[in-house]
């Protein structure tokens, strides 16, 4: 069987290193991969079209210096997979380089099955883009368990839920009987999380600085830390060097969810290290402040009533947010003061993030890869070119 995979940045690459290591295991025979990845998917044997750094842009400005190359490496791409004739195209995220190719590709190869890893946020904003999907993909394997319903609503491609990989990671999001114990003794670690973009981290880390000082002023028993994102760490610790509240400052995967099972509350940033915060069950208080020009064609586009990931999968606005205008430390301050006190809300939240696992599991504890790989397994067409019925998700 031949199957092309495409990815456009390193988490799509995280995530097709994980479902070729599902696929190898699950298919009745050999495979032949080939199309774009990174690192993670060279460790497993795939050797990439051109390096994946060629088309990991984002933002308008970055893609526009780089018009030229993103376009003739879609082309390249293209002519790649109509080379190759797979069985199958799976595209993972990154739409803008991933739909680019998998729409051209349907035009010379109309009968090939395209599955898309990730579906864009159409719940979100731009709801239009799943139905204009269903000219070139097949079938969208969702992350969240509310896009298939989202897709089915919006007109868009066969959706199926197939597992954030965050659930494979419980082990180590979640506290032992003595760090559980531990969250429940003062002084209490609270987590603080301004971002992973530098202009996140610009506007977040002063008003982060100045809750934490409103915080000890009220008397709170608190130690703050700050998991850091690697490359903007020297920023981080030079803002942080401003704040009248020492704050630990901690970098790489292992010391944030070591944090994270420690942590009593957190302070973040939306994003989706929320998500890892609900599977960690820690309550916590979401900020977000973007550009006058962004807020402005965001209250436009924006579909959804709430901009928390866990808060989008249950339904409902358990976690509060704080968004531009109301992003102030008064009231940042005010809501994660009973949060690390305890009380009628902190007990609300530490309910609400219980029923995040029986939304977000699969049936009978699958992995979000596995799930993946079955369906891209049974996409294929059969000799008289129809669709095989995708197995169940």
């Amino acid at each position: 069987m031949k199957i092309w995979l495409v990815a456009g940045e390193d988490s799509g690459d995280q995530l097709g290193a994980k479902l070729i290591r599902a696929l190898r295991a699950a298919a009745p025979g050999p495979l032949e991969l080939g199309g774009v990845g990174g690192e993670a998917m060279a460790a497993e044997g795939f050797t990439s079209l051109f390096p994946l750094d060629d088309v990991a842009v984002m933002g308008y400005l970055p893609v526009l210096a780089r018009a030229r190359t993103l376009l003739r490496r879609i082309r390249e791409t293209v002519d790649d997979v109509v080379a190759a004739r797979p069985d199958v195209l799976v595209i993972i995220d990154s739409p803008g380089f991933t739909h680019a190719v998998a729409s051209r590709v349907r035009k010379r190869l109309p009968d090939l099955p395209v599955v898309d890893y990730v579906s864009p946020s159409v719940w979100a904003w731009r709801p239009w883009r799943a139905k204009t999907m269903r000219a070139y993909v097949d079938h969208v394997l969702a992350l969240l368990p509310f896009e298939p319903e989202a897709h089915r609503r919006l007109g868009g491609p066969l959706c199926s839920y197939v597992g954030h990989p965050l659930i494979e990671r419980l082990g180590e999001l979640r506290p032992g009987p003595d760090a559980a114990q531990a969250r429940q003794v003062a002084p209490y670690t609270l987590a603080v999380l301004p971002g992973s973009r530098r202009s996140e981290i610009e506007r977040l880390m002063p008003v982060f600085g100045e809750t934490l000082a409103r915080l000890k002023a009220e008397g709170r028993p608190f130690e703050a830390v700050l998991p850091a994102v690697s490359r903007h760490r020297a920023r981080i610790e030079a803002l942080a060097a401003a704040w009248p509240v020492p704050v630990r400052i901690v970098a790489g995967e292992a010391e944030k969810y070591a944090a994270f099972r420690a942590a009593r509350a957190a302070l973040a940033a939306s994003g989706t290290v929320t998500l890892e915060l609900a599977l960690a069950g820690v309550p916590m208080v979401v900020a977000y402040k973007v550009s006058r020009i962004e807020e402005f064609i965001g209250r436009r586009l924006i579909q959804v009533p709430t901009i928390v990931l866990p808060n989008l999968i249950l339904g409902e606005n358990a976690m509060p947010e704080f968004i531009q205008a109301d992003c102030t430390a008064e009231r940042l301050a005010g809501a994660l003061g009973p949060l690390l006190a305890g009380g009628s809300e902190r007990e609300r939240q530490v309910a609400a993030l219980e029923r995040i696992d029986g939304l977000m599991q699969l049936p009978g504890g699958e992995a979000p890869s596995e799930s993946a790989a079955r369906i891209v397994l049974g996409s294929p067409r059969n000799t008289q070119g129809s669709a095989l019925d995708p197995p169940k998700a």
